[in-house]
């Protein structure tokens, strides 16, 4: 057999080769990219949202709504803010598109005074500069969602709780496992330091 045929079946081969391992990542590309986005706009803007009970983030920051990955598909939507009625939607997400919602939170009642006020210190202080800095890690006191770390991190910031003794968690991925109790007093503020590395 001359040795150009060999060399032409090798081509053949290579080609042929090169076209189903293609054809792999071609077939394989949809399943990978099976998710869309949702976003909502509405007040507040800083209320916490959560996908089919797990919670994902902010519902927006500094008045930017903004946009996460969810798998396709129907999906309900909580939002929470301790100074509202919580508000549940369902969606249905297309792959690769951002379906969009708005919403309205109804205030509830405020509790009256006097109040403590509860805040962490350290670490770093929420950013003004960029609207995607800082902890967006949940707050929990006495199970119920309070908002997340980065906007209760700041010397101005806080929670005005009526004094008593709370069950506070949050898991950071900066800052560790925040599992305690916090006795507020009232008319004083209670810090709770914070410290990279936890």
């Amino acid at each position: 057999m001359p040795s150009w045929v060999r060399l032409v079946d090798m081509k053949k081969i290579i080609g042929v080769s090169v076209l189903a391992v293609l054809s792999i990542f071609v077939l394989a590309a949809p399943a990978a990219d099976d998710s869309g986005y949702i976003r909502g706009r509405g007040k507040p803007t800083g209320a916490g949202l959560f996908v089919d009970g797990k919670y994902v983030g902010p519902a927006g920051r500094f008045s930017v709504p903004e946009k996460y990955a969810v798998a396709a598909g129907d999906h309900e939507i909580v939002l929470r803010d301790p100074r509202f009625e919580d508000f549940t939607t369902k969606l249905s997400v297309k792959p690769g598109k951002t379906t969009k919602f708005k919403y309205k939170l109804k205030p509830v009642e405020p509790p009256k005074p006097p109040f403590g006020r509860l805040r962490f210190g350290g670490g770093e202080a929420e950013s003004f500069i960029s609207v995607t800095a800082g902890d967006i890690s949940p707050v929990y006191i006495n199970e119920k969602f309070y908002g997340f770390l980065d906007e209760l991190n700041n010397r101005g910031g806080g929670l005005l709780l009526p004094p008593g003794t709370y069950k506070l968690r949050c898991s950071s991925s900066l800052f560790g496992e925040i599992n305690q109790d916090v006795t507020l007093t009232a008319n004083k503020v209670t810090v709770v330091p914070l410290s990279k590395g936890k």
